[in-house]
This record gives structure tokens, sequence and C-alpha cells, in this order.
């Protein structure tokens, strides 16, 4: 009997432990833009930057 309040009490601490990992992640803005990864690869890529070096036209 005694190992089952000792699981329970480990058990727990690790659901604590969890729960204050999660909290600190929702603080610290891990889950502030959820919508904009899903749909990434829908976006157009940029266009290729300009060549340094100016064309000379004859």
């Amino acid at each position: 009997m005694t190992i089952i309040f000792l699981l329970i009490g480990l058990s727990l601490l690790v659901a604590l432990l969890f729960l204050a990992a999660f909290l600190w992640a929702v603080r610290s803005g891990q889950y502030d833009d959820a919508y904009t990864p899903s749909v990434r690869m829908l976006f157009d890529d940029e266009a290729p930057a300009e060549p340094a070096t100016p064309v000379r036209r004859r």
C-alpha cells in the first residue's frame, strides 16, 4: 500500500513539472503564432535580388 502512495506522489510531481514547463513556454511566446507555419509553404518566394553591378548598354 505504501508503494501506491509513493507512485501517486511521484506522478503528481511529474504532472506539476509538465504544467510548469507548459506555463513557461506560453509566457515566453512559444505559442504566439500557430497559424503561419502551417501555411508558409503556400507563400511565394521573394524575388531574387538585383545584380550588384549595373549592366552597361551601348
